[in-house]
């Protein structure tokens, strides 16, 4: 696979096997926004509007009662092409968990399609880059704590850790001010728009009909170089095809406000 990765290379769910429901997502307000990422074409701050997002990334209980619910996209039966052969490798069976894919922990090792998949089953969507990093800016207190060097290091300490260690369960993270847990602290995400940080000739090549999505951030740059984190989860997102799957990326889903 040729990939050209732009200037990012610079950079307590009980088991009730039911998919999140309304009040899992909580509402994120619009407001406007600068991003970390220099979007030619969107230079400053732009509008971000409302949405709501779920409290804590999807769980294995949930993605367990999702692909119940939906056998294509049970281990085995999904394409390959959609999801590759570590696809809930975790998981001891198809529809069982076992001991090493607890039921309120996040899942992982889901490619971005199936990703996208659960939250289509939901009426949710993947949340795009922008909307992820508007309601992560946010600490404890404040909408937009990227600027506090002590926050700064508080999430880099998490990248820290070694990866092969077993995931906390979801939740444990403090809220942050819009009572979001999780962004930082638990597990990579998926985004909407994760391709848009890099120009994929394959992506194109296999026939999405949205091919803005692919390169219309080529020319990526970043506006704030000393925010090491973003540049970290730009490089992560950055390298990823969206078949992939890793035993350190979930996702979580949004809703558009009406």
């Amino acid at each position: 696979m040729i990939r050209v990765i732009a200037a990012a290379v610079l950079v307590a769910s009980p088991f009730v096997g039911a998919l999140a429901g309304e009040g899992s997502y909580l509402p994120i307000p619009s407001g406007r926004f600068a991003s970390a990422l220099n979007y030619e074409d969107a230079p400053g701050k732009q509008p971000v509007a409302a949405y709501s997002m779920m409290r804590t990334p999807v769980t294995n209980a949930e993605y367990l009662a999702f692909v119940k619910a939906n056998p294509k996209w049970q281990r085995g039966r999904a394409p390959t092409v959609m999801a590759e052969k570590r696809y809930l490798s975790h998981w001891v069976g198809p529809l069982e968990l076992g001991d090493t894919a607890k039921p309120d922990q996040p899942v992982v090792q889901v490619s971005w399609f199936a990703a996208d998949a659960y939250c289509a089953a939901q009426g949710a969507r993947l949340p795009t880059w922008t909307e992820w990093e508007y309601a992560a800016a946010a600490d404890e207190t404040r909408r937009d704590a990227r600027s506090d060097r002590i926050w700064r290091e508080r999430i880099l300490r998490w990248y820290s850790r070694p990866s092969n260690t077993a995931l906390p369960r979801a939740g444990l993270q403090p809220a942050n001010v819009y009572r979001v847990q999780d962004l930082h602290g638990l597990v990579w995400e998926w985004t909407e728009d994760f391709s848009s940080m890099l120009m994929d000739a394959d992506n194109r090549n296999q026939g999405d009909a949205d091919n803005a999505r692919f390169c219309g951030a080529g020319a990526l740059s970043m506006n704030d170089r000393d925010n090491y984190a973003v540049l970290m989860r730009v490089a992560m997102l950055s390298s990823l095809s969206a078949e992939a799957t890793t035993a350190n990326l979930g996702f979580r889903c949004v809703k558009d406000t009406p």
